[in-house]
C-alpha cells in the first residue's frame, strides 16, 4: 500500500508541496530559501543564522550519516524547518549519535520529504524567497494562507538567539583576548580563534561601549546572525562608538552592521546566498576564493561611497560586495564564512589578518 502524503508546505502565493513528515509534528510558518550544499546538513541546521527560516536542500539525500555530538554550531538550534527530497532515518556513521530526524523533534523543527525539491528550488530563485508553513496534509489551503497572512514578519531574531549571559572559551596557548559580540554566532568561529591562541569572550547583543572596553580586550568581532541587520541598531551603535579604538572583524551579519555602522546602507537580495560553492574575488590578489555563505541581505555597493570603506571582495556571480575594509580604523569585514572553508584554500587566513590587526595595534 503506497504511503500517504501526511504534510505540505503552503506559500504565499497559494502553491502547495505535499509530502511526509519528519522531525517535530508541529505547524510554524517560515521564510523557505534553499542551500546548495553536498554536504553539512548538520551544520546547516544548527546554524542560528537559520532562525525563522526553513531551508530547502537542493542535495537530495539528507540524514544518510546522521548527528555527531561534535559537530554543532550551537547548543539549540533554532532553524525554522528542513525540506527534504529523501531522507534517510538509517545513518551509516560510527561517530553519530542519533538521527537527524530525533535531532529535530527534540527541538521543535518540522520537515518535510518526498518533495520535488528541483520544482521548488527553481521557483525561489525564479520568483525569490517567499514566507509559507509548514502544516498537515489536510488543513486547507484557505486556512494555511490565512495564518501566513495573520503572523507578523519578525524583528526580533538576533535578539531571541544572542548569549544570555557572558561566556569565555579559553585557547591553550592564549596571546590575544578578543570579545566576540554574538548575535547568532556559529561555534566553529571561536574554534577558529581558539586554534590561534586568541582567548574568546562571548557577550550578548546588547553589550555596551563601556562594558566592553572595560574587558581591555585587543581585538572585537562582531559575527553572523538572522534577520535584517537594520534590526541590530545596538550593535550598530557599539561599532560605530569602538571603531579606530580597537581593531575590528565582522563576518556575515557583522559584515552588514560594520556597513551600515558608516552610514552605508543593505538591500534583500531576491533569493540570498546560501551554499559551499559561491566564488569570491579578492581584489587585492585578484584570487577566487569558493566560499561557503548564508544570508538574506547585502551591502549596497553605491551607499559605500562618501564612507572610509573600501570594497576588498566582490561575488563574481552577481558583483555583490563580499569584504570591506577600514585601514585607519583597523577595520575589515567579509560577507562569507572563513570558518567553513569549503574550498581547495583555507579561507581561515583571514583570521590570521585579524591576529596581524591587533600584533601591530598592540605595537603601535
Amino acid at each position: 500500500m503506497e504511503k500517504q502524503f501526511d504534510r505540505k508546505l503552503i506559500l504565499e502565493d497559494g502553491t502547495e508541496y505535499r509530502g511526509y513528515g519528519f522531525g517535530a509534528n508541529i505547524s510554524r510558518v517560515v521564510e523557505v530559501v534553499f542551500n546548495t550544499s553536498m554536504v553539512g546538513y548538520q551544520e546547516i541546521l544548527s546554524d542560528p543564522s537559520y532562525t525563522d527560516q526553513a531551508v530547502v536542500m537542493t542535495y537530495p539525500l539528507i540524514g544518510n550519516y546522521g548527528m555527531a555530538d561534535d559537530d554543532y554550531e550551537t547548543a539549540t538550534p533554532t532553524i525554522g524547518g528542513l525540506i527534504v527530497r529523501e531522507y534517510n532515518d538509517l545513518p551509516s556513521n560510527f561517530r553519530a549519535d542519533r538521527t537527524l530526524g530525533q535531532v529535530m523533534e527534540e527541538y521543535g523543527i518540522p520537515g518535510i520529504s518526498g518533495v520535488d525539491t528541483r520544482k521548488l528550488t527553481r521557483s525561489i530563485r525564479d520568483l525569490g524567497s517567499r514566507r509559507g508553513i509548514i502544516v498537515p496534509a489536510d488543513v486547507p489551503l484557505e486556512e494555511g494562507l490565512q495564518r501566513i497572512q495573520e503572523t507578523p514578519v519578525p524583528h526580533d531574531a538576533v535578539f531571541r538567539v544572542t548569549s544570555k549571559a557572558i561566556r569565555k572559551s579559553k585557547a591553550a596557548d592564549p596571546r590575544y583576548r578578543v570579545v566576540a559580540v554574538d548575535c547568532g554566532m556559529k561555534e566553529n568561529i571561536v574554534r577558529s580563534m581558539n586554534r590561534r591562541g586568541i582567548d574568546v569572550t562571548v557577550v550578548p547583543c546588547d553589550i555596551t561601549a563601556a562594558e566592553v572596553l572595560d574587558m581591555a580586550p585587543d581585538g572585537l568581532f562582531i559575527s553572523n546572525g538572522p534577520g535584517d541587520p537594520t534590526d541590530v541598531t545596538p550593535v550598530i551603535d557599539l561599532v560605530r562608538q569602538l571603531r579606530g579604538r580597537v581593531p575590528i572583524f565582522g563576518i556575515c551579519l557583522g559584515h552588514q552592521i560594520i556597513a551600515l555602522s558608516y552610514g552605508a546602507r543593505t538591500y534583500k537580495l531576491k533569493f540570498g546566498h546560501r551554499g559551499g560553492n559561491h566564488p569570491v574575488r579578492d581584489l587585492t590578489t585578484g584570487k577566487i576564493e569558493i566560499t561557503s555563505q548564508n544570508h538574506s541581505y547585502a551591502v549596497e555597493l553605491e551607499s559605500l561611497k562618501g564612507t572610509p570603506l573600501t570594497v576588498t571582495h566582490l561575488n563574481v556571480l552577481d558583483g555583490t560586495v563580499e569584504g570591506l575594509a577600514c585601514a585607519a580604523d583597523k577595520i575589515f569585514s567579509v560577507q562569507y564564512h572563513p570558518e567553513s572553508a569549503p574550498g581547495p584554500q583555507d579561507s581561515g587566513h583571514l583570521f590570521d589578518r585579524f591576529l596581524a590587526l591587533m600584533e601591530e595595534n598592540k605595537h603601535a
